[in-house]
């Protein structure tokens, strides 16, 4: 009996994606070396086997098959490194753009050349957020008409894409852009204020309207709950001093309201100030760091015999310490507690928390050298910007001078 002729392929149908291979119940062992290729097999079978009638048992290994993975569009991959994209980038971030076939990379770079974007810029926007490769022509022209009615030129887009692409090109649904537009205009809010939001929260205009309506009536609605008549006035506030809070949850922010105050215990009329003005910022905090960080700020000012009413004023002061991670504060109030800046000191004048440690030191070290005393002056020029901190040092460099001359 021909032995390899016994296992031929009738006994070999394929699946889908599989090899399919009948097998001798009696079978005494299967030697395999399937390499590349190449068959070898050596069956060894019992007299009883060979001349008697056998049943077989079906088992399957699976294969690798290239053709069952899309292939990535290689006419792309060479337009794009042709035009210096990182392409490994651009691959990690969004892969599913690589397999399509109807991608414009060509007419996008055609497109943001001719509205003064430089090459680097556009592989750079490419390179972070592949998708802006399956916007049309049509639509992008679209699109960047609708911005110009917010922003005065070209350059000012390019610049916000070159910061932002997503902003731009995350959404192609250029009527919702326009709806937003219109909405934001009828709930008060004027060009220079579109303009701040499209500058610092692109995203705000990617929003299905729904979502920037629900902010804009909430918002609303705790304007009128805390008693201020003007919720018109109070919405183009909060979004002026946080342009980032249409891009957040209702649910986020009125957590946190409620936290500021039932912590603070503050009145209606502090509430409304707090979050029309230096408040606004933290709104974004999810409820959670906003209470770890609060509850660090408390414990180690009162490690360093703060009360609770010098805490309460040192956080309504300045909100803005609650971004501060635990570490980060403890290791500035340490730092500023070694170099002899009292306690006091620093609840009177909290944005000198604002400085590195690095720009602390150096700071203390300099003002220490022309003989500035931190312990009984004001420390506020610890904050104050490098141009108008160096114009008081070189001040004090001149006091000290003539101090010694006579």
């Amino acid at each position: 009996m021909d032995l390899e002729s016994s296992i031929s392929s009738p006994f070999f149908p394929k699946g889908l994606g599989h090899l399919t291979i009948m097998v001798p119940r009696k079978l005494l062992y299967v030697r395999s070396n399937y390499l590349f290729g190449s068959r070898c097999w050596m069956i060894r079978f019992s007299t009883e086997i060979l001349f008697k009638s056998v049943s077989f048992r079906p088992f399957s290994k699976k294969c690798d098959n290239a053709d069952s993975e899309p292939l990535e569009n290689e006419e792309l991959l060479n337009n794009l490194l042709t035009m210096g994209v990182d392409v490994d980038m651009a691959r990690k971030r969004q892969p599913g753009v690589f397999n399509r076939t109807d991608t414009n990379e060509q007419d996008l770079q055609t497109f943001l050349l001719s509205k003064g974007a430089s090459k680097e810029v556009i592989a750079s926007i490419i390179s972070r957020y592949p998708r802006a490769m399956t916007r049309t022509p049509e639509s992008l022209s679209n699109r960047w008409d609708l911005w110009r009615r917010i922003v005065t030129s070209d350059l000012e887009i390019v610049n916000i894409l070159e910061r932002s692409p997503e902003s731009f090109f995350r959404s192609s649904d250029n009527l919702n852009l326009d709806n937003n537009i219109k909405f934001l205009y009828s709930v008060g809010l004027t060009h220079k204020d579109l303009c701040r939001l499209l500058t610092n929260a692109p995203r705000t205009f990617s929003n299905s309207l729904n979502l920037n309506k629900q902010m804009v009536e909430f918002l609303q609605e705790i304007c009128l709950s805390l008693g201020h008549n003007g919720p018109t006035d109070f919405v183009r506030k909060i979004i002026f001093k946080n342009p980032f809070i249409l891009i957040q949850s209702t649910k986020r922010i009125k957590a946190n309201i409620e936290f500021l105050q039932s912590t603070f215990c503050l009145t209606n009329e502090e509430l409304l100030s707090l979050i029309c003005g230096p408040g606004a910022k933290i709104l974004d905090l999810s409820s959670d760091c906003m209470r770890r960080s609060y509850r660090n700020i408390k414990d180690k000012l009162s490690s360093l015999g703060c009360t609770a009413k010098e805490i309460r004023k040192f956080v309504l002061s300045y909100p803005d310490m609650i971004f501060l991670g635990e570490k980060k504060f403890n290791d500035k109030i340490d730092c500023l507690i070694e170099e002899k800046v009292n306690i006091s000191q620093i609840i009177k004048h909290p944005r000198i928390l604002d400085s590195s440690i690095s720009t602390l030191k150096s700071r203390i070290k300099e003002l220490v050298n022309v003989g500035y005393d931190l312990s009984t002056s004001n420390i506020s020029l610890l904050s104050w910007s490098q141009k108008r901190y160096n114009a008081k040092l070189k001040k004090l460099y001149i006091e000290q001078n003539i101090v010694l001359e006579n």
